[in-house]
């Protein structure tokens, strides 16, 4: 019964120096989380309004231009976002079977995140390029020129699109993984046309116009994408760790009131004993 209850203690002292790591590593997740969220927001203005230049100029070009057609025949150029870490949760794995579902073998593929080329490796895909441990002070700088190069296969027509497999962040709690196709570019509805028209004058040509646009605006929109993906990584790590603290702390109610029954028992048992010896000597 003794060995019991120091099994019990023993296994008390782990559960609560787990539990200092997943709450810390909450906090830190937290932390991260609201960082990166600001960071994203502040994106999202500079992207919303390369977006309505864009649409602007597609209002008022025809059919012909090549940013409008896919290139038929041809293996998509797919960007995809995961983690360079783990403990977040489903984040990886829903992008890794959106991954598996939704892009051919056929397709080259840019892999962002160590989880995601560690991933790929060990399967039949095609990847161009893996970039692992990205950090703020060259990111943009990384990312733009992969969609360059993008860009230019895409002129090329040796590519049929360019694509970018994210997880879309909704709030702290959700976030959908998403496979996004940024080229070819679809042309905005009749009614944002008319007004467009009346509002945009060219110089020096819409073609000009919308072939430096364009590299702008894939760059950015990828930009966006990996900022939407980091904030959601941290999301996800934060209510992983969240959950794993909660358990921690269940299991540890578990195990406190074990070792409060067995050394109940224990003590009924040394009562019953000495009853039953000082009956025996009377």
């Amino acid at each position: 019964m003794a060995q019991n209850r120091q099994a019990i203690q023993a296994r008390i002292r782990s559960v609560d120096s787990t539990k200092k790591i997943t709450k810390a590593m909450q906090l830190v997740a937290s932390s991260k989380l609201n960082r990166q969220k600001q960071l994203m927001e502040e994106n999202r203005v500079y992207a919303s309004a390369l977006q309505e230049l864009m649409t602007l100029v597609l209002s008022s070009i025809g059919d012909q231009s090549i940013y409008l057609h896919e290139n038929e025949g041809k293996p998509s150029y797919v960007f995809v976002i995961t983690s360079d870490m783990g403990l977040c949760g489903g984040y990886n794995s829903n992008v890794l079977k959106m991954l598996s579902q939704e892009v051919s073998k056929e397709d080259r593929i840019v892999m962002i995140g160590n989880r995601g080329v560690n991933w790929i490796r060990s399967r039949n895909y095609k990847c161009e390029q893996a970039f692992v441990d990205l950090n703020e002070d060259d990111d943009y700088l990384v990312l733009s020129t992969q969609m360059q190069n993008a860009l230019e296969l895409f002129i090329k027509k040796e590519i049929s699109s360019i694509k970018i497999l994210y997880t879309y962040f909704k709030n702290t709690l959700t976030f959908v993984p998403t496979l996004e196709t940024i080229l070819p570019i679809q042309k905005p509805e009749s009614k944002v046309e008319k007004k467009s028209q009346a509002q945009m004058i060219f110089e020096p040509g819409k073609e000009e116009m919308l072939a430096s646009v364009v590299p702008m605006i894939l760059k950015s929109t990828l930009y966006s994408r990996y900022l939407e993906s980091k904030t959601s990584e941290q999301a996800s790590r934060r209510m992983a760790m969240e959950n794993a603290t909660d358990n921690a702390q269940q299991l540890r109610d578990d195990l406190e009131f074990a070792f409060n029954q067995a050394r109940q028992a224990a003590i009924t048992q040394e009562i019953t004993e000495i009853v039953g010896g000082s009956n025996a000597i009377s």
